[in-house]
Formats: C-alpha cells, structure tokens, sequence
C-alpha cells in the first residue's frame, strides 16, 4: 500500500512539473534557450524524488 501511494503522488508531482515546463515553450516570444535551465531544474527536482521516494532508505 505504501508503494501504490509513493507511485500515485510521485506520478502527480511529475505530471505536474513537466506540464510546467512544457506550458513556457508554448509562448512566442520564449525560446528553447530561455526555457532550458527550467528544464534542467525540472529534471534535477524529478530525479531527487525519485531517488527519495525509493532509494534512500536512512
């Protein structure tokens, strides 16, 4: 049950952000330069929850 529940808010939070980052390069006036370290951000933020929700164990 625990890992249903992990799985199901990790799976929101990660919609959630790429649906962000992906929002910004709709505009005409931002680029794909503008919009890369939020990319970055997002992929960094994505991969520490993960590593969190399942790998640190402390």
């Amino acid at each position: 049950m625990n890992k249903i529940t992990t799985l199901i808010g990790l799976g929101f939070a990660i919609f959630f952000l790429v649906g962000l980052a992906t929002t910004l390069t709709r505009s005409m006036l931002i680029t794909t330069l503008d919009v890369l370290p939020v990319y970055i951000l997002m992929g960094a933020a994505i991969i520490m929850m993960i590593y969190e929700a399942f790998f640190d164990k402390k």
